[in-house]
């Protein structure tokens, strides 16, 4: 067993791995496409800052600071190398450059850049608040420093709805529920946490957007890529218990009239000043 934040006890496994950035972008990176254009219209930051991006994992919100905010510069930085060399294959640019790193112990000086961000990311830092002091230092007096993370909780419905089915048919699936290993993922969670440093007028946002699938199909075979949370977890579950999960997570999900399932999701953002 390993603990995670709280004292929560999950059993021993890299449940969050991510070694492909193309399963990623069909499981997770078209909604971290959305989420990342409506994160950077609520942060409004003028073109020509140099930006890192940690936990930038396949590149999704490093290409959306280019095309949006025309940086003069942007480090994107994440702990896989895999993802690392997918982001450099497909989002290269030439004002971007990828780097492996660890988001606790970043290879940077002092004040590099203007603006530190990380989308998805902060809940799969070891430390948390270990993370935040390095985007701190990392990041020049004045400039901000924002992130945005899932409320797994109650708004990243299409989450909800498989982890609320797996919990039902598995008792073990409890135990690996982001919602429980991530208690941070809250506007409650998020506030403490940067409550804990010294960054300076902090401001929370929901960003609210919608999933949709083609039909279940859709939503239900990036679940068997084995990249993530959740379809790390049901790689590590027999077949008659993925089966019963998929029947009951088919059985809730809302079809309309033409076989789409259209999901509202909801991430929080915060974002505060080194001062």
């Amino acid at each position: 067993m390993m603990e995670i934040g709280g004292g929560i006890e999950v059993p021993e496994t890299n449940m969050d791995r991510w070694t492909s950035g193309a399963d990623y972008d069909q499981w997770m990176g078209r909604w971290s496409r959305l989420l990342a254009q409506e994160f950077l219209k609520w942060l409004n930051l003028p073109a020509g800052l140099r930006w890192i991006d940690v936990c930038c994992g396949s590149g999704v919100l490093t290409e959306a600071i280019v095309e949006h905010n025309s940086p003069i510069g942007i480090v994107g930085v994440d702990v896989s190398s895999d993802q690392i060399n997918f982001a450099r294959q497909h989002r290269a640019r030439p004002n971007v450059t990828f780097e492996t790193g660890d988001a606790m112990s970043l290879p940077f000086p002092d004040s590099t850049f203007d603006v530190a961000v990380c989308g998805l990311g902060l809940n799969y830092i070891p430390s948390p608040a270990c993370g935040l002091e390095e985007f701190q230092r990392v990041t020049k007096p004045g400039g901000a420093i924002a992130v945005y993370v899932w409320d797994y909780l109650h708004g990243a419905r299409f989450l909800r709805e498989f982890w609320d089915a797996a919990i039902a048919i598995d008792d073990e699936a409890a135990s690996f529920d982001q919602a429980r290993r991530f208690p941070m993922c809250t506007p409650e969670g998020l506030r403490g946490l940067f409550e804990q440093t010294k960054l300076e007028d902090s401001t929370l946002h929901a960003i609210d957007v919608i999933t949709s699938f083609a039909n279940f199909d859709d939503y239900w075979e990036p679940l068997l890529t084995g990249q993530g949370s959740a379809p790390n977890y049901l790689a590590t579950r027999g077949q008659s218990i993925q089966t019963a999960i998929r029947q009951r997570v088919q059985a809730a999900l809302p079809v309309n009239a033409h076989g789409r399932i259209d999901l509202p999701a909801r991430a929080w953002a915060i974002r505060a000043r080194r001062p």
